[in-house]
């Protein structure tokens, strides 16, 4: 009986390795080795023919702390995830709560709120462009019926980050819409009627039950966001590359441009493990503390 046991439980493991080996294959292959090897390039200083390269350890991350362009790329990001995540995610609520709700040519109201997130990022950044040109674009045109005048949204560093800004929220509130009118699609209608003979309000009744309820989704919308607001870097290279004097500039922009226009391809790496660890500490919070709190229907 022993042996039978031992047997049956051997082949339970083989099958849960079998079940887990493709994606285990994929995440080494695309994600653990090439993290790895991140960490590894970011130990060492950048090699030239004269002067080979050398293990440094962290020289590389002191590098980084003392570079004053370092310091402001990071305050950006800090600003734009500070703004675009809580407002994407406030203004997906309102427009599926709204397309949700019984109003005239609902389906027309969906599509309209989708269709920035089907475009790419290159697309929607040249639309944007020609809202932002100063004096020809539509925002300036706009402000002339008014009495003001131009402004070169794209080129002052006081404005330049929250242009962006602008267009990344407009590109992912569609997006994030979709995951809110699934979820609000799935709570069941018996609890609206009993609200309704209780006499609460609508804002009860949404604060009280829709929101609790839309709290898994609203955890995955954040985490989902707040990846977006590192990764999504396309618009920059249409609208500012950055500039003006890095006011528009983010992490993996930064990233970008010490690895293929200053060739430091070790900071390049150590950025990238920053990044990296700040992403997992994240995602650790999630798992750890956020999904304990959170009620799933």
């Amino acid at each position: 009986m022993n042996d039978l046991a031992r047997y049956e439980r051997r082949r339970r493991i083989m099958y849960g390795w079998m079940l887990l080996s493709p994606a285990l294959i994929l995440l080494s292959l695309f994600a653990f080795i090439p993290s790895a090897m991140t960490f590894w390039s970011s130990l060492f200083s950048r090699g030239t023919r004269r002067n080979p390269s050398e293990f440094v350890g962290a020289g590389n991350y002191d590098l980084l702390f003392a570079d004053p362009t370092f310091s402001k790329v990071v305050v950006n990001n800090l600003i734009y995830a500070g703004v675009t995540i809580p407002v994407s995610i406030i203004i997906a609520l309102a427009m599926a709560l709204w397309a949700n709700s019984k109003i005239p040519a609902r389906g027309f109201v969906r599509t309209a709120f989708f269709t920035p997130t089907i475009l790419p990022m290159i697309a929607a950044a040249n639309i944007w462009l020609f809202f932002y040109t100063p004096g020809l674009g539509v925002l300036d045109q706009i402000g002339a019926l008014f009495g003001f005048g131009s402004v070169n949204w794209l080129g002052r560093p006081e404005t330049a980050l929250w242009a962006v800004i602008i267009v990344t929220i407009w590109k992912e509130a569609g997006f994030f819409m979709i995951f809110y009118l699934a979820a609000l699609q799935t709570i069941p209608p018996d609890l609206k009627e009993a609200a309704d003979i209780e006499g609460a309000s609508r804002w009860t009744y949404t604060r009280r039950i829709v929101l609790p309820l839309l709290m898994p989704t609203t955890i995955f919308v954040a985490v989902n966001a707040l990846i977006n607001s590192v990764k999504l870097i396309d618009h920059l290279f249409i609208l500012t590359k950055g500039g003006p004097s890095d006011a528009s500039k983010l992490v993996l922009y930064y990233i970008w441009e010490l690895a293929f226009s200053y060739f430091d391809r070790p900071q390049a790496a150590a950025l990238t493990v920053m990044v990296l660890a700040v992403l997992g500490i994240t995602a650790a919070i999630k798992f750890i503390i956020l999904d304990r709190r959170t009620h799933y229907q």
